[in-house]
């Protein structure tokens, strides 16, 4: 295997823990640009790898820069750098995202990942559908070149642990997604989602798992409205839905008790002028609008309209905690797989970077060994061919037996623990 000069691993990122909503969504990065904004960040001064991890609760930046590692904190490993891409890329002053930020190196930034795509670092905990983010992300990565080596392996290692996190425990037993809480809280609400209208705006996954839960929980008539009209239609066959014109939106919403809005759409779909007309129309019956989308697709000032309630994703975080408790003891032995995960791929990358150092040393000793050699030639030449051949084998096995307390130290310094061998 080649070999290549160690890396300096830097994560970056806002999550829901970290940035509000109205930071967040002027930082996400819809699918259809993350194989461009990838590029750029693969285009950054001393990036030699990259992945960027955007949904509605985080933008991460994943790098392998050039140079060694460096302390966190320090500006060492192009961290100002990475800055700049976030100021340049998304149009937003510096001031805005870096309050919010976090960052982790190396050994901090493996952890980091193996708990996100473990689903320990959810809004819910337990939820299924981050590793399948982490995996698209990684897809468009590999597909602009910006994984290769380093990154190939210690994403392959991610899904690795997040998959052994869910069979190993049952943290995702009773785990909920995003779209399954905001119906949880739509039922709260309402009391009752019996015979209720429900309207999909946009209709990706998050659209497809409200639908499921509305329809468990009894929900009537479902309208679905798309950008992409037969992605609409796919998802009403589904449901046994009707079709709304995307262009006709704002004319047929009011039909909704309940409206969940999950597009990539840049701008606000409904504004507060919006909630006015709706209510007007349905005769002051209530309205219910839960925007699961980053950025959002419903203008928080709609809440002013009397009759009309809006949840963004952040006001799920209440509903979501409440379910965190159940799966506290799993999580507790997610965590602890994650720490035995992390420590075992330390282990691997100090054994790959123990791997230079002995050829290194084995090859010094051996050049030094054939420049005595070739010193002594002419004092050996009266020795016969097996003589010599002695004499060779002699200086071989000389060499060996001095190098092989170093050799031994080197590799019992940088092998994982007789334990930990038979595991993966």
């Amino acid at each position: 295997m080649s070999q290549t000069t160690p890396g300096n691993l830097v994560l970056l990122g806002i999550n829901h823990n970290t940035a509000p909503i109205d930071v967040r969504e002027r930082l996400a990065i819809p699918p259809g640009r993350l194989a461009d904004a990838t590029r750029t960040l693969l285009h950054q001064p001393g990036i030699r790898e990259g992945l960027i991890l955007s949904t509605c609760n985080r933008v991460e930046l994943v790098t392998l820069q050039e140079g060694t590692a460096a302390e966190p904190g320090s500006q060492t490993g192009n961290k100002a750098d990475l800055l700049r891409f976030l100021h340049e890329y998304f149009s937003v002053p510096p001031a805005t995202p870096t309050p919010h930020l976090y960052e982790f190196r190396e050994r901090e930034a493996v952890r980091h990942l193996f708990r996100v795509a473990s689903s320990l670092d959810s809004m819910v905990v337990g939820e299924p559908q981050i590793l399948g983010q982490v995996k698209e992300s990684y897809t468009v990565a590999r597909e602009v070149g910006a994984v290769s080596t380093t990154l190939e392996a210690l994403l392959q290692r991610t899904f690795t642990v997040a998959k052994k996190v869910r069979s190993e425990t049952q943290i995702g037993s009773s785990s909920v997604s995003i779209a399954s809480v905001a119906v949880d809280l739509a039922r709260k609400i309402f009391g009752s989602l019996q015979g209720k209208t429900v309207l999909l705006v946009g209709a990706g996954k998050m659209s497809e798992l409200a639908a499921r839960h509305l329809i468990q929980q009894g929900a009537g008539t479902i309208l679905v409205a798309n950008r992409t009209e037969s992605r609409a239609e796919k998802i009403a066959a589904e449901f046994h839905g009707t079709v709304i014109p995307f262009d006709a939106l704002h004319e047929q919403a009011d039909r909704a008790d309940i409206v969940i809005t999950s597009t990539g759409a840049p701008q606000k779909l409904f504004g507060r002028s919006h909630g006015q007309h709706f209510l007007h129309r349905r005769r002051n019956r209530p309205m219910f609008f839960i925007d699961i989308a980053v950025p959002r697709d419903v203008d928080p000032r709609m809440n002013e309209v009397e009759g009309c309630f809006v949840y963004d994703i952040d006001d799920l975080q209440q509903v979501a905690a409440a379910n965190l408790a159940d799966r506290s003891r799993e999580a507790e032995a997610a965590e602890t797989i994650v720490s035995r995960e992390v420590d075992k791929y330390q282990q691997r990358l100090q054994t790959r970077d123990a791997v230079p150092a002995i050829l290194a040393l084995q090859q010094s000793a051996e050049a030094i060994r054939e420049a005595e050699l070739a010193r002594a030639a002419k004092r050996l030449s009266a020795l016969t061919p097996d003589q010599q051949a002695a004499v060779e084998a002699l200086t071989r096995s000389l060499t060996a037996k001095l190098l092989h307390p170093q050799l031994t130290a080197l590799r019992r310094t940088t092998s994982p623990a007789e334990d930990d061998k038979s595991s993966d």
